[in-house]
């Protein structure tokens, strides 16, 4: 019991002697967040396009919310036959999709976003960026830190008549990017470690494919939400621009990125370890 008093003691002490510092973050003016990022599935029956696009405006550093904007005309061109595809706010705020269905774009044509937001213009240019199929996923009983991790081992094969860039969601917001320079046309394996994993739980692993540029931009957004936790592409956590030019005020640049992206995906469901030792 005298323990407990003198630990007591303690805590009044070092608690009656902390002070309250005050952060000073410099507010700059907002900037609009173009989070323009389109999933093309085309070896699925029927073909799946997912994505839309998404924006708000930048925020202080420790602001939770993120403000929304729903006062946008978005629209993207087909630079190829000129033909335009409207888009319209979703049902949640800020998020864009088509006016109608059936937008399904096409390898080797450009395809230009504009977003006119507050009597200002915004573009970016994309095409879209051929990938390859996942091969297999399989659980695996490694770890690289911590014996809790749960090992999943992707396989896939690079296509050898062209330079890759890909980017890997394993869905939780966690992302890779890697590119094929060290294994041009031959199959792949690597692994990937999960944290606080339980059994039954279901995961979706993506690839995508992505240009040089974009693979540039995600690693650095990767990179920087490694230091700072969180979806590296919900909006940057420092000053990193994009594709998004604004044509109108070029000072007032915009963050984000438009991009198109063919993409495979495996979905798989996480075993227990004591299960699999059993096999």
């Amino acid at each position: 019991m005298r323990n407990i008093v003198y630990i007591l003691i303690a805590i009044v002490i070092f608690t009656s002697c902390e002070d309250v510092v005050d952060i000073e973050v410099p507010n700059a003016p907002p900037k609009l967040v173009i989070d323009a990022s389109f999933e093309l599935y085309t070896n699925e029956i029927p073909v799946n396009l997912d994505g839309g696009v998404r924006l708000t405006l930048s925020a202080p550093y420790f602001d939770r919310n993120v403000p929304t904007v729903s006062d946008a005309e978005v629209f993207i061109t087909n630079k190829n036959n000129n033909s335009i595809v409207n888009f319209i706010e979703s049902g949640e705020p800020g998020f864009y999709i088509p006016e109608t269905i059936g937008f399904l774009p096409e390898f080797n044509t450009t395809y230009e976003l504009t977003v006119n937001y507050l009597g200002e213009t915004y573009i970016a240019t994309a095409q879209l960026i051929p990938t390859v199929p996942i091969d297999n996923v399989e659980q695996g009983d490694a770890t690289l830190f911590d014996e809790d991790e749960t090992e999943l081992i992707v396989t896939f094969t690079d296509d050898g008549n062209r330079n890759d860039f890909y980017l890997f969601d394993f869905d939780f917001s966690l992302f890779l990017a890697s590119e094929d320079r060290f294994y041009q046309g031959q199959s792949f394996k690597f692994s990937y470690f999960y944290e606080n994993m339980v059994a039954g739980q279901n995961v979706t692993i993506k690839i995508l494919g992505v240009d040089e540029r974009y693979y540039n931009y995600a690693n650095l957004l990767i990179e920087q939400s490694e230091q700072d936790g969180g979806n590296p592409f919900l909006a940057p956590p420092a000053v990193l621009r994009g594709n998004v030019i604004n044509t109108t005020n070029q000072e007032n640049f915009a963050f984000g990125y438009f991009n198109l992206a063919e993409a495979d995906r495996v979905q798989f469901t996480i075993e227990s370890k004591n299960f699999r030792k059993r096999k």
